[in-house]
């Protein structure tokens, strides 16, 4: 799960050169706060400016402020009450606000986040968007990270090894999976993982293989429990302020449109993909892997049925039918994993 991160810009992480600037008809500011060398910047948020201001033929373009307005949580209402123009965040940041996000955060989805956000993506336009959550703001685009797995700095053998352990989480639904496998979940934001791994306050982390590499924390940890589809999943959005994206001319929003949604979902799964390839090659040799067997698996969707329905409950709560999106998303995984 990412968390707040220090995100000092330089002026050459300005997507577009002055004199392209000078020209443009709106220019739209970017709020950022991972860091910079983070993929999530360099792979999917900066080529996504740049690719704005191409299909506008410069009539658009973005810059991305130097330092983030505020920390992560606040980006969606820094975003919609037009502090900054465009913003990323989580869903999950914000408990309870965002409901509808809690689809896409369940167990054993897939191992491939294009499907996983393609597929997310595709439930939330045909069903989510209309529960009106992200009023003031146009979505961009959501999407989710790779699977999140189980890390620790003690042995793994087993499923039955995480019991008892204390154990960093960043969403609600990573806490009551946590719960629900016998561990004690810890709160923090992902950076403050090395800090609470390195004091002994987490004994292990839910986190994608990319963020264990990102953060660090390979020197801290000694084992992985790795599940197919994900022990769990993270939501994240992309916004743009409502009233901004109302002020550009018709003609590029048209040009813009054909950017976002399902494209910009595809790109972000692809960059996650290709993060999470790296972050495990990067752990090879450093951790001991257990691999779910089929055995756990099938333990761990019972011991986790409850939490499935109570997100279910929590998505319907947001007006949609919470069973219907969730087997939208899981039939769009089928359908896209079959391609």
């Amino acid at each position: 799960m990412i968390g707040f991160g220090r995100f000092v810009a330089s002026v050459g992480l300005a997507v577009l050169a002055q004199s392209t600037l000078a020209a443009a008809d709106t220019v739209l500011t970017l709020n950022s706060w991972l860091p910079p060398s983070h993929p999530q910047v360099t792979d999917l948020v900066l080529p996504f400016a740049k690719q704005i201001d191409e299909v506008t033929e410069g009539r658009v373009t973005v810059t991305v402020l130097p330092a983030p307005m505020g920390p992560p949580p606040a980006t969606f209402d820094l975003v919609k009450n037009g502090v900054v123009d465009i913003g990323y965040t989580v869903q999950g940041y914000t408990p309870g606000r965002f409901k509808t996000s809690a689809v896409a955060e369940m167990p054993f989805l897939t191992s491939d986040a294009v499907v996983s956000s393609v597929a997310y993506q595709r439930v939330h336009d045909a069903m989510l968007a209309g529960a009106g959550e992200y009023q003031g703001v146009k979505v961009l685009a959501v999407h989710t990270h790779g699977p999140g797995q189980v890390f620790s700095s003690a042995p793994i053998g087993s499923v039955q090894d995480i019991a008892g352990q204390k154990v960093r989480v960043g969403s609600v639904v990573a806490h009551d999976l946590a719960t629900l496998l016998g561990a004690v979940p810890i709160e923090g934001p992902s950076s403050k993982s090395y800090e609470l791994l390195s004091q002994k306050v987490a004994d292990g982390i839910f986190f994608p293989w990319e963020s264990v590499n990102f953060f660090n924390l390979g020197d801290l940890l000694n084992a992985a429990f790795v599940a197919e589809g994900g022990v769990y999943n993270t939501a994240f959005m992309l916004v743009m302020n409502q009233a901004k994206w109302d002020s550009i001319a018709p003609e590029d929003q048209a040009a813009i449109e054909a950017i976002i949604g399902e494209p910009l979902a595809r790109k972000a799964g692809e960059m996650w993909n290709k993060a999470d390839a790296a972050g495990r090659a990067a752990m090879e040799g450093k951790l001991a892997i257990h691999d779910a067997t089929d055995a756990e698996i099938a333990t761990l969707r019972e011991t986790f049925a409850p939490v499935i329905a109570a997100n279910v409950a929590l998505v319907s709560e947001a007006g949609v039918d919470g069973q219907a999106a969730y087997d939208m998303l899981l039939a769009e995984i089928a359908k896209l994993e079959a391609e």
